[in-house]
């Protein structure tokens, strides 16, 4: 099977308890995280401070050697606040997930100024695992869960 990204926050800090007012305070915070087979997909929300924004996730797989940036893309309708916008992105990672340790943080441009969320100063961090193959139980008779067979 593919490799796995674990993350090493809560995935879903969208869901937490203040989280409409840690956007209001910090404007941008990340609001969930996916690992899929060769990309991590998420969301982003940011304070609508203007009309024109740039967000983008800047990511790294060897401990910030080298690191590569991913546009953010604006997803309509906004929330129903009526003060946030969410923005989606997806990190195209391939198969050296596995082999080490992603970390990623987002930045917020607006009105001329820059606002990061990086997990409080300790980046969003998740680990690549191999996924373990299902264990095989025994090998079932096809006929041990049927009906009655009627002749």
């Amino acid at each position: 099977p593919p490799p796995l990204l674990e993350p090493l926050f809560p995935p879903q800090p969208g869901a937490s308890p203040g989280f409409a007012e840690r956007v209001r305070q910090h404007k941008v915070r990340l609001e969930w995280v996916r690992a899929e087979p060769a990309a991590l997909r998420g969301a982003v929300r940011v304070l609508n401070l203007a009309y024109e924004k740039v967000v983008s996730v800047r990511y790294t797989l060897n401990g910030w050697a080298s690191c590569a940036e991913a546009a953010a893309t604006y997803q309509p309708p906004g929330p129903a606040d009526g003060i946030t916008d969410r923005f989606a992105f997806l990190l195209p990672l391939g198969a050296a997930a596995a082999e080490t340790a992603l970390e990623f943080a987002v930045r917020y441009r607006v009105a001329g100024a820059e606002y990061w969320d990086n997990n409080e100063g300790k980046n969003y961090r998740l680990r690549g695992r191999q996924r373990v193959p299902p264990a095989a139980g025994p090998p079932q008779d096809p006929d041990s869960s049927a009906w009655i067979h009627f002749i």
